[in-house]
């Protein structure tokens, strides 16, 4: 119930959790596209997908790092 009063308070406004849960995400994908031996423009193109689609994005990120590294570049 406090949760739905917090969120009706800040009707316009992003909730706090969300700037934080998007900074980590940010920083996550940071830190592999870091260790990624990929041109710097498919680099700059996952960040913005991560950026632009928070949670689902970097899930995709972890998938197509997982299965370059595993079966190799594409």
């Amino acid at each position: 119930m406090a949760l739905l009063m917090y969120f009706q308070s800040t009707r316009g406004a992003v909730p706090p959790i969300l700037w934080l849960a998007l900074l980590v995400v940010l920083y996550l994908a940071v830190i592999e596209l870091r260790s990624l031996d990929a041109p710097r423009r498919t680099k700059v193109w996952w960040f913005s997908l991560v950026l632009l689609t928070h949670v689902f994005g970097y899930i995709v990120l972890r998938a197509w790092v997982f299965f370059r590294q595993r079966f190799g570049p594409a």
